[in-house]
């Protein structure tokens, strides 16, 4: 039983589930191949960029945001998806939040950059 499983045990299987996941994102999910290649290119950026360990860690925190929000967007679009690709209002709906807050991962970026750089 997994309710059973020693701690140790617990972690690798979470570790390979977790590892199952991002390889699923990185060859099924264009959006996350596209934020993942800006944050390779950003987050060494903002590294340099940030004069304090806080500025730096406001600069490449906000860019593991989106990464994060774009992963749960994609497990919500999956689960959705396995329900029926028939059109249904709330199932759309539930797409169209999740991409919302991708969106919003964006702007947060981009408000903090400015924040962070004009400030």
């Amino acid at each position: 039983m997994a309710s059973q499983d020693k701690p140790l045990v617990h972690i690798v299987r979470a570790t390979g589930y977790s590892l199952k996941g991002l390889k699923a994102a990185l060859t099924l999910e264009p959006a996350f191949r596209i934020e993942l290649a800006l944050f390779v290119i950003l987050a060494p950026l903002g590294i340099w960029l940030g004069n304090s360990g806080m500025e730096r860690a406001l600069l490449v925190g906000c860019l593991i945001l989106v990464l994060i929000i774009e992963l749960l967007n994609s497990a919500l679009e999956a689960a959705v998806d396995r329900t029926g690709m028939e059109f249904n209002t709330l199932a759309g709906r539930a797409k169209d939040l999740g991409s919302a807050a991708v969106m919003v991962a964006h702007a947060n970026v981009i408000v903090m950059w400015g924040l962070v750089l004009l400030g």
